[in-house]
């Protein structure tokens, strides 16, 4: 996929609560499993939501569990692996607002190492051919991973992003997949203003 990369102040404005960020992998062994794993460039999954003015990011990460944080730091540190996608205008029956909210409700919570490992493992090749893949998403756990929380807030809101998958087994490439979702731009840096110390003095 060709990648439109806007500069997050100028992308800011356009990015909707609910808007799914995937993001592209990293140097690690970690990231290059689960991206593999799940046959995408994509090691983790979030969701965007507005706080007031503030744009924040929804996410469960190792280490910290549920949490928010700016989506702008999370650029600065990160810029040109983001991806912002959004459901397709045709699904109505969407509740944006819902889905955000059920990502919300993951804040605080542990990270959920057992169901990755568990997905990574089951997207592997050889082991594919041993093992059904999971449609059952009611029997879903407490401690979800990142793209699986996506998954399931998303369901709250009224919209699979994977018929076919349990959430438990919904790995990010899974979600850059989904017919229901489009991708919209890539988040770059914003351009630094010019230093004064720079200008000659007229």
């Amino acid at each position: 996929m060709d990648a439109t990369v806007v500069p997050y102040n100028a992308a800011r404005g356009k990015i909707r609560d609910g808007d799914v960020l995937l993001f592209r992998r990293r140097r690690g062994f970690l990231s290059k499993l689960i991206a593999v794993a799940g046959r995408s460039e994509y090691c983790h999954a979030a969701m965007a939501a507005w706080w007031n003015d503030r744009l924040m990011c929804l996410e469960t990460v190792q280490g910290c569990g549920g949490r928010a944080v700016l989506l702008s730091t999370l650029v600065e540190d990160a810029p040109g692996r983001i991806d912002v996608f959004r459901a397709l205008p045709k699904l109505r029956r969407f509740r944006r607002l819902s889905a955000v909210e059920a990502m919300i409700e993951i804040t605080g919570r542990r990270y959920g190492w057992p169901a990755l490992v568990k997905a990574a493992l089951v997207h592997l090749p050889m082991v594919r051919f041993l093992v059904r893949a999971e449609t059952n998403d009611a029997a879903d756990g407490h401690l979800p991973f990142c793209s699986q929380a996506v998954a399931w807030a998303y369901r709250l809101g009224g919209l699979d992003l994977a018929p076919n998958l349990a959430d438990r087994q919904t790995e990010p490439g899974d979600l850059a997949r989904s017919a229901a979702l489009e991708y919209r731009f890539t988040l770059g840096p914003s351009p630094k203003p010019p230093d004064p110390a720079d200008q000659e003095v007229a």
